[in-house]
């Protein structure tokens, strides 16, 4: 069993039954349909400053086998997925840019020293890979430069998931440590002048609630998370938090509109445009039956195309909820 299934696991355990009628997103748009979300699974888009490039996840169905990924948009259209140049060999995943663009970070259980064996973790009894937290950055000639390993206390455990980086270089990711309590919680890793200070659990209240993924304002105003607040409609939803005067966090707020479905929705990650979210979601539409008749071809085509139930990667506008709570562009 790999460590998201687990989470989604414990999200399910805390999850209210679904309403009957459907909560689908009808004005979401699926990003690159047969290109980049497809029938196997997509998650985790991170856009270059320019929009015009995207890094993301791609797995097997069981999540055994992730590896970032990268596509180009040239004339409106997204060319075929090809591997990034740092992955491809680990167990790479959950890609995401610094705001200047400079940088891409990464989890991978790739060892810590050449040579060395792959990291591992385990819970609940389980065994599977371990992440701690890596970037590349940008060099002169536009390519990617050697992995390097982010030291400091918030690789800890190889438990490490999402990271998502402030226009200050604060990074904030979701983890499973001692303050956890049963669940995943999210972190913040502050930069300071000798590299990263410990992590901090961000308060965002009862710690009974499953909170992943976490995707921060650069501004650090609001944060966006996976989870379930009591009031889910599937087994995890999108989240958000609005930073208070005097630095406290909001209570989490359950977005509506085209955000959430009554499948699941992970890994929120913000856009190069106000408002601009992409969500991981499972969403498919509804089959009534009698249905029309099959035949092969078009079995395989449905059974195999990106609304096959598995995760892809969906774009929502969230402008209107931001500006409701005094965030401008």
């Amino acid at each position: 069993m790999s460590a998201r299934h687990l989470i989604l696991a414990a999200c399910a355990a805390v999850a209210m039954i679904a309403p009957l009628a459907s909560r689908a997103a009808a004005a979401a748009e699926l990003l690159g349909p047969g290109v980049i979300s497809t029938g196997l699974q997509e998650t985790s888009a991170a856009f270059a400053p320019d929009g015009n490039t995207v890094y993301f996840l791609r797995s097997d169905l069981g999540e055994k086998d992730d590896t970032i990924v990268y596509s180009q948009r040239r004339d409106g259209r997204w060319s075929a997925p090809q591997v990034a140049a740092f992955s491809g060999r680990w167990h790479d995943s959950e890609p995401a840019f610094s705001p200047d663009g400079q940088r891409l970070y990464f989890v991978s259980n790739r060892p810590l020293q050449p040579g060395g064996a792959s990291l591992m973790t385990g819970m609940a009894g389980h065994r599977f890979a371990g992440t701690n937290l890596w970037y590349v950055e940008r060099q002169g000639d536009g390519r990617w430069g050697t992995p390097v390993h982010v030291d400091g206390a918030l690789n800890d455990g190889a438990q490490i998931y999402n990271p998502s980086i402030a226009a200050n270089g604060d990074i904030y990711f979701s983890a499973h440590r001692a303050d956890s309590g049963k669940l995943y919680q999210i972190y913040v890793a502050r930069r300071t002048a000798q590299g990263y200070a410990g992590p901090e659990r961000v308060d965002l209240g009862d710690l009974a609630h499953n909170r992943m993924d976490p995707a921060i304002d650069p501004q650090q105003r609001f944060v966006l998370f996976a989870g379930d607040e009591g009031d889910s409609l599937g087994r995890a939803d999108i989240y958000i938090a609005f930073r208070q005067a005097g630095g406290r966090w909001g209570r989490p707020e359950h977005l509506g509109g085209d955000v959430n479905s009554e499948d699941l929705e992970n890994a929120p990650a913000l856009g190069r445009r106000f408002g601009e979210l992409y969500v991981s979601s499972n969403r498919q539409p509804a089959v009534h039956f009698p249905k029309t008749r099959d035949d092969a071809p078009s079995l395989q085509r449905r059974l195999s195309g990106p609304l096959n139930g598995s995760r892809n990667i969906w774009r929502v506008d969230i402008s209107d909820a931001l500006r409701a709570n005094g965030i401008a562009p």
